[in-house]
C-alpha cells in the first residue's frame, strides 16, 4: 500500500486565517526577481542553513488549506489578495490542489497582473491543475507576453495539460491531508532506511523493500523538475553510466515532489516545452535510453520523512525541495544523506559510484553554502 494513498483520522481543522497568519509572520528568506531562493546572510542563491524551517512553515501551511478547503474555497482565494507574497504563493497552491474551480477567476487575475513572478507562476500551475479551459488564452498571451521566462514555462504548462484534461489527481489532494509533521526527518545515516512504497511515471510501483532485497546498493536522488538544467544533466549521466552503476549492482530511482502530469514531464511522457537551456531535444532519448523508475512523490512526503525539504525554493518556484541524494547498503543502512543547499550543491553520478565503490562517504561540493557565524 502507498503510504500516501492512506486516509488518517479526521484532523482538527484551524481557519483558513490562522493559517494564513503563520505564514504572515514568519520571516523567509527572499526569492529574488528570477524567482530563485537568495540565502538572507550570504546574498547567494539557496539556504545555507540545513535547519531552517521556511519549507517546513510553507509545507504545512499548504497541508492545511487543503483540509479546510472543501468548504472554504473562496476563503483561501482572499489570500490571493494579500499583500505578503508566500501568503499568496500558499493560498495558489492549495487552490490548484483542490481543483477549485470557483476560485479560476481569483487565479487568472493574479496570473495576469500580480507583481511578483511567484505568485504568477504558481497561478498559471494551479489553473492548469484545475483545468480551467476558459483561461487558455490568457494562459497563451501569458506564454508570449510574460517578462519572466518561469512563468512563461508554467503557461506553457498548463496550456497542455489543461488540453490534454489532465488535472491534478486526487492522489496528490489526498496525499497532502495525510501529511504528518510527526514522521518528518526521522533519516539517520547509519541506521536502516524508512521503507515506502511510491508509484512511477509509468503507472507501476517501486518498493526501497524490494530493492534492498535484491542485494544491491540503493541510490534515491531527489529532483527538482523538468526546468531544472542540472537535473538534467544527472538524466544524461545516468543514461551514460548505466552500464558501469549494473555492474556494481546499485539500483537507482529518481524522485521529484509533483504529481503525475508534471513529472512525465521531467521523462519526457507528455511532451517537450521550449527550454532556455536546452539546444537539441531530449524526448526522444529519453523515452528510449531512461532505465531507473522516476517515483513520484507527492506532497513530498517521503521526501519530509528523508529530511529532503520537501518546498525549500533552493531553485524556480514549485513546490520542490533541495537537490537530495541518499545512498544505502545492502543491508538497508542509510551510508550517506546529502542535502544540497542551492540548486548545483549535490554529487555527481561519478562521484556516487566512487563513493560507493570506496566505502568512503565523505562529498562535499566545493562551492557548498556555509553558515556564517557572528
Amino acid at each position: 500500500m502507498c503510504m500516501n494513498d492512506t486516509e488518517p483520522s479526521p484532523p482538527d481543522k484551524p481557519s483558513v486565517e490562522a493559517v494564513l497568519d503563520r505564514v504572515r509572520t514568519h520571516e523567509f528568506h527572499p526569492v529574488d526577481e528570477t524567482n530563485f531562493t537568495v540565502d538572507r546572510t550570504l546574498e547567494k542563491h539557496g539556504i545555507a542553513d540545513l535547519d531552517d524551517d521556511d519549507w517546513r512553515v510553507r509545507l504545512l501551511a499548504v497541508r492545511d488549506l487543503v483540509r479546510v478547503g472543501d468548504t472554504n474555497a473562496s476563503d483561501i482565494a482572499v489570500g490571493l489578495e494579500d499583500d505578503d507574497v508566500q501568503v499568496r504563493y500558499v493560498c495558489a497552491t492549495a487552490l490548484g490542489i483542490l481543483r477549485a474551480r470557483s476560485a479560476i477567476e481569483s487565479l487568472e487575475r493574479v496570473a495576469r497582473q500580480d507583481p511578483n513572478a511567484l505568485a504568477r507562476s504558481q497561478a498559471m500551475i494551479a489553473l492548469g491543475q484545475i483545468g480551467a479551459t476558459r483561461s487558455l488564452d490568457l494562459l497563451r498571451d501569458r506564454y508570449a507576453n510574460d517578462d519572466s521566462k518561469e512563468v512563461r514555462h508554467r503557461a506553457e504548462l498548463s496550456i497542455d495539460r489543461i488540453e490534454k484534461g489532465a488535472v491534478a489527481e486526487r492522489e496528490v489532494e489526498a496525499a497532502y491531508r495525510n501529511l504528518d509533521e510527526d514522521t518528518f526527518e526521522q533519516l539517520a545515516v547509519g541506521e536502516a532506511a524508512p521503507p515506502f512504497e511510491l508509484p512511477d511515471t509509468d503507472g507501476g510501483t517501486w518498493n526501497l523493500e524490494d530493492a534492498i532485497e535484491d542485494d544491491g546498493w540503493t541510490v534515491l536522488i531527489w529532483v527538482f523538475a523538468d526546468w531544472c538544467p542540472v537535473c538534467h544533466r544527472e538524466f544524461d549521466e545516468l543514461i551514460e553510466r548505466r552500464d558501469e552503476l549494473v555492474e556494481a549492482d546499485i539500483d537507482v530511482a529518481t524522485i521529484e515532489c509533483h504529481g503525475r502530469y508534471r513529472s512525465r514531464v521531467m521523462v519526457g511522457r507528455e511532451f517537450e516545452p521550449e527550454y532556455w537551456f536546452a539546444e537539441v531535444s531530449f524526448t526522444e532519448s529519453y523515452a528510449e535510453q531512461i532505465w531507473w523508475p522516476h517515483l513520484l512523490d507527492r506532497a513530498g512526503a517521503v521526501g519530509a520523512k528523508y529530511g529532503v525539504d520537501p518546498t525549500a525554493y533552493a531553485v524556480h518556484a514549485g513546490y520542490i525541495n533541495r537537490p537530495s541524494t541518499i545512498i544505502i547498503d545492502r543491508t538497508g543502512t542509510v551510508r550517506f544523506a546529502y542535502y544540497g543547499t542551492f540548486w548545483g550543491d549535490r554529487p555527481s553520478i561519478e562521484d556516487i559510484l566512487e563513493m560507493i565503490q570506496s566505502e568512503e562517504f565523505d562529498f562535499e561540493h566545493p562551492e557548498r553554502r556555509r553558515v556564517t557565524s557572528g
